[in-house]
């Protein structure tokens, strides 16, 4: 994964509305980045898979980041 890949989902986090963000399980918000990432970045297999894992340990990040976001 590079930080090209990393500026994209980033960009995506923040683009996407926070009650977007709070609204879906885990999973269903892992696989909206994920796809909304690969619509924007072609992704191999191998990049898939990295970046899945590096959303899963995240989730609680974005989760907040969307928390303090309403928050304004």
């Amino acid at each position: 994964m590079n930080s090209s890949i990393l500026r994209h989902f980033w960009s995506i986090v923040e683009d996407t509305q926070s009650t977007t963000l709070l609204k879906f399980s885990d999973a269903d918000l892992i696989q909206q980045l994920l796809t909304q990432l690969n619509n924007k970045t072609l992704l191999s297999s191998e990049e898939i898979s990295t970046i899945n894992d590096y959303i899963t340990l995240k989730v609680p990040l974005i989760r907040d980041l969307a928390l303090a976001r309403q928050a304004y």
